[in-house]
């Protein structure tokens, strides 16, 4: 049995319009779960703060405890008495900050023992990005990750004291980028936190070391010092850095210098091959053949032949 198709064959091109509208409908699906996919993570903006936990220890042993899923427990860093909160540090931000824990209680003292005396390291960790502020409701949130910041804290013990370094090197570095702008946002790549001078106490004024018994408050001095990438520079000190995507670096002192060298160059032979001579020609005219060389000769009182 055969069917008759119209003389306008409107069947088929109704097929044919209802089968591309399928196809346009799977392919926008696709899309949208295309884009559902690629959601930028966030990163951080300039000065954002970023909080630091350490690793919860036992007070009697330095081993690491556990939550009820066995998952190591992270606490909030000793609170700061300048701010009244856990350390936080400022993402590109280059300073020197103050954070004095205000009593050092016997569990948090037999802590520090373990921890000067390197049976357990102060284990922290920062988030090496910001928690998400916009949520897609079909999209599963990306689990946190964290850095390891591990504070090498250096000091020496007695039998009824300690003697604690109380100033601080952190080094943080963060992702590299293809442009770098003053200010810039970013991801933390990695970072390490160590003490300074901790036998100062001993070899000259005890200015950087504390002397450290349970009840006393611990004076903190925190320099914080930020990288663009994970690569330190290689000047050996002799360049300044200036904090995240305002740095300067050697190629940058090599191009003044190579500009400042072709600018003096240009206006050297411009005036020995352009100023000069039109000067001298300038005073040879008027001083006939009493010129250095030669302009005007016996036009004037100068070297003329005489007849």
């Amino acid at each position: 049995m055969m069917v008759r198709v119209c003389g306008n064959g409107w069947p088929v091109r109704l097929l044919g319009t209802f089968a591309l509208w399928t196809v346009l409908g799977f392919g926008l699906e696709g899309v949208k779960a295309e884009e559902h996919s690629k959601i930028p993570l966030p990163s951080y903006h300039y000065a954002a703060p970023i909080p630091v936990s350490c690793l919860n220890r036992s007070i009697d042993t330095g081993e690491h405890i556990t939550n009820e899923n066995n998952e190591l427990e992270y606490i909030p860093f000793p609170i700061c008495e300048e701010t009244g909160k856990p350390l936080e540090l400022n993402y590109g931000v280059e300073e020197e900050l103050n954070c004095t824990i205000p009593l050092i209680t016997d569990p948090f003292f037999h802590l520090l023992e373990f921890y000067i005396h390197n049976d357990a390291p102060l284990s922290c960790r920062i988030p090496s990005r910001p928690p998400p502020t916009i949520m897609h409701k079909d999209h599963k949130p990306t689990p946190a990750e964290y850095v390891p910041l591990i504070f090498a804290i250096a000091g020496t013990l007695q039998l009824s004291h300690l003697h604690i370094s109380t100033h601080l090197n952190i080094l943080l570095h963060s992702t590299p980028k293809h442009h770098l702008h003053h200010h810039d946002s970013g991801v933390i790549d990695s970072g390490a936190a160590y003490s300074t001078s901790p036998l100062s106490h001993t070899t000259g004024p005890a200015a950087l070391t504390k002397k450290l018994v349970i009840g006393d408050p611990l004076p903190l001095q925190l320099s914080v010092r930020w990288f663009p990438t994970p690569a330190l520079p290689r000047e050996n000190g002799k360049v300044e850095w200036a904090g995240l995507g305002g740095h300067f670096f050697v190629s940058t002192a090599f191009y003044c210098l190579v500009s400042a060298g072709a600018g003096a160059s240009i206006v050297t032979v411009w005036f020995w091959g352009v100023v000069l001579p039109k000067r001298i020609r300038d005073r040879g005219k008027g001083m006939g053949g009493a010129t250095p060389l030669g302009y005007g000769v016996g036009n004037g009182w100068g070297m003329g032949k005489r007849d």
